[in-house]
Parts: C-alpha cells; sequence; structure tokens
C-alpha cells in the first residue's frame, strides 16, 4: 500500500515569524536552522517508507521551498550557503524528474484512452523511469545529502555564519 504524503507532514514545516525589530542576519540565525532542521525530519519521514513516485511530490515542494527563502538570505552569509543551494537544487531536480514521470503518466492515461501495446509499453517505461529516479533521489539523500553529520552541518552554518549584509552603493 502506497504511503500517501500530503498537508499533514508539510505541515511539520514551521511557519517564520520573522522578528520586524531585528535585521536579516538576526532573523536567519534564530529561524533558519529551525527549518532546515524540520526540512530533515520530513524527508526522513517520508523515505522511512518505500513512497511511490507520486508520494514524493511533497518533498519537491518543501525542497523548492527551503531553497528559496534560503535564497533570500545569500546577502548575509558566504560561499558556504552556495554550496548548501547546490546540493538542495541537486535534490530539486530529481525530484523534478520523478514528479515529470507522474505528470506524464497521468497525461497518458487522459488522453490516450485505447489500451494498446504501445500504450502498455509507454506506462511500463514510465513507471520504471520513476522508480529509477525514487532510487537515485533515496541513494542522492542518503549518501550525500543526509549523510552523517550533515544536518549539524547546515544547523550549525546558519546558526553562527550569518552577517549583516553589506551596503552597496
Amino acid at each position: 500500500m502506497e504511503k500517501r504524503v500530503g498537508p499533514q507532514l508539510m505541515s511539520k514545516l514551521p511557519k517564520i515569524k520573522w522578528d520586524q525589530d531585528g535585521d536579516a542576519a538576526v532573523n536567519a540565525r534564530k529561524h533558519l536552522p529551525l527549518l532546515v532542521s524540520n526540512y530533515f525530519e520530513l524527508c526522513r519521514e517520508v523515505l522511512a517508507g518505500q513512497p511511490e513516485p507520486a508520494a514524493l511530490h511533497p518533498l519537491r515542494l518543501a525542497t523548492k521551498q527551503l531553497r528559496y527563502t534560503l535564497e533570500l538570505f545569500k546577502p548575509c552569509y558566504g560561499p558556504g550557503l552556495k554550496t548548501r543551494l547546490a546540493d538542495l537544487h541537486a535534490l530539486q531536480q530529481v525530484l523534478g524528474d520523478v514528479n515529470d514521470t507522474v505528470a506524464a503518466a497521468q497525461v497518458l492515461s487522459e488522453f490516450w484512452q485505447a489500451k494498446t501495446p504501445e500504450r502498455a509499453r509507454v506506462e511500463k517505461y514510465l513507471r520504471q523511469r520513476g522508480q529509477a529516479k525514487v532510487r537515485e533521489f533515496r541513494e542522492h539523500w542518503t549518501v550525500a545529502f543526509d549523510a552523517p553529520g550533515q544536518d549539524r552541518w547546515w544547523t550549525n552554518y546558519l546558526a553562527r555564519h550569518s552577517r549583516r549584509p553589506s551596503r552597496k552603493s
């Protein structure tokens, strides 16, 4: 049985209430480590099962949300954030590939009504490609992104290395 991933898991990502009196660096140090920590928790929870390709869509959305949020704070961090953003982008790309197979299968079923051998071959290809991309995501997640200590590497960096952005004339 497919494990469904939906809004209940996405709600684990915190809603950030920025300190209006604090500058961007203070807010970054305070809130971004928790955002990243919750992202790791969400991904681990989803990957604890054997999710079908469609079940990874919320991870794709969470990855995009995290990446775009962190990009807003590039002026507060050094080149270390650029490296971390590249890692997130790699995850997002694979998750996008997974989503593409799901979307293609949906389009196929909507517009190719006849059950032909050709349609069966395309469906089989899309299922296999989707599963291969899920395995690719899981491998990248486990070996690179969530290797031992990576969550601490992320949270420590975000908690300690933000600085007030310089004003350029």
